[in-house]
């Protein structure tokens, strides 16, 4: 089958187009006829930081797909042939770059009627990280959060564009966003966005201005620089989350972490499956209750554009465009080999 990954680390030119086996569902597994992917931040981080795997002759990258289900392993329960599934894949096996690729069923979500295979493949990595960072890491409850807010920095990217969304729809959380471009603010408000403010300038006298302490603070980038005005901003007792990947973070830098006794959570929407946690398929049933609420048009699609045909052309482009740091939104690539 045609793939695309790399051998050698390095810039976007380090990008190939292999051939490789079909792979064979394990019993958990689906083998998926790729339809549509998109691009994420950790596919040029992947083929920045890392050579393939020892033994094997090259990484198949890629981390979000829609497809549909060839073939099914003796155990899997949730899926049958036909059926048409979304999912962002396990970041220690093949990705989702290929003509085809297995997945356990535990992290595989019912991919919404209402969007393309192109479209869905937007969503689940980010809609993933987005309720495990809301839900999981700083443990809002659906309904609640009246009088209180959160601030999400770096707000116009994949992640932040549907966790805007998810906070609006699933808590009574006041949603302050930030961004620093017209296209940018404009973006954000789109996605529901109660208050937009800007990452260029010091963050504590803008949340001064509007009034607010927020309880929780989100940072999806950019947190080595922002850390010492969320401490200063955010409620004593509250709860800062990060995505992100400081190349230094010492919180004994900051007394006030401590005296306002702060917790502080990473989110790493691979850990569950990496890991083979027991509660593995909390993914596959948050994909689900995702696909549901596009059904029902509680959530609008985070697509900015569609570059096209996945070729090594379009792979390029996507991951040059991604490594640029201005996405807004998600890119997408069509499957059609």
């Amino acid at each position: 089958m045609k793939a695309y990954g790399n051998i050698e680390k390095g810039d976007a030119s380090k990008l190939i187009e292999a051939d490789a086996p079909k792979p064979t569902p394990g019993p958990k597994d689906l083998l998926v006829k790729v339809k549509g992917v998109s691009v994420n931040p950790v596919d040029y981080k992947v083929r920045e930081w890392f050579d393939a795997p020892e033994g094997s002759p090259h990484r198949i990258l890629g981390w979000d797909a829609a497809g549909v289900v060839e073939a099914v392993g003796d155990q899997v329960t949730s899926y049958r042939v036909g059926d048409e599934v979304f999912y962002a894949g396990e970041f220690t096996k093949p990705g989702t770059n290929a003509e085809y690729q297995c997945v356990d069923e535990r992290i595989v979500g019912k991919k919404p009627s209402s969007l393309s295979f192109a479209d869905a493949a937007a969503f689940p990595l980010t809609s993933i990280t987005a309720w495990e960072l809301l839900f999981d890491s700083l443990c809002v409850k659906e309904g609640e959060g009246e009088g209180q807010s959160v601030l999400i920095l770096g707000a116009a990217g994949g992640v932040g564009s549907i966790l805007v969304q998810l906070v609006k729809k699933l808590t009574k959380l006041t949603v302050v966003s930030t961004a620093s471009r017209p296209d940018t603010i404009d973006w954000v408000k789109k996605m529901g966005s109660d208050h937009v403010i800007t990452h260029r300038e010091p963050l504590p006298p803008q949340m001064k201005e509007l009034g607010l302490t927020p309880k929780y603070v989100i940072c999806l980038n950019g947190t080595e620089g922002h850390l010492e005005g969320i401490i200063e901003l955010i409620k004593p007792r509250g709860h800062i989350a990060i995505i992100d990947d400081p190349t230094s973070l010492d919180l004994t830098k900051f007394p006030n972490f401590k005296l306002k006794a702060l917790t502080f959570s990473w989110e790493f929407m691979f850990a569950r499956s990496m890991f083979q946690t027991e509660d593995m398929d909390a993914q596959q049933k948050l994909l689900n209750r995702v696909s549901e609420m596009f059904e029902s048009r509680d959530l609008v699609s985070i697509v900015n554009k569609c570059l096209g045909k996945l070729n090594l052309d379009t792979l390029k482009a996507a991951h040059e465009v991604q490594a640029s740091g201005k996405v807004i939104g998600k890119n997408v690539l069509e499957v059609d080999f």
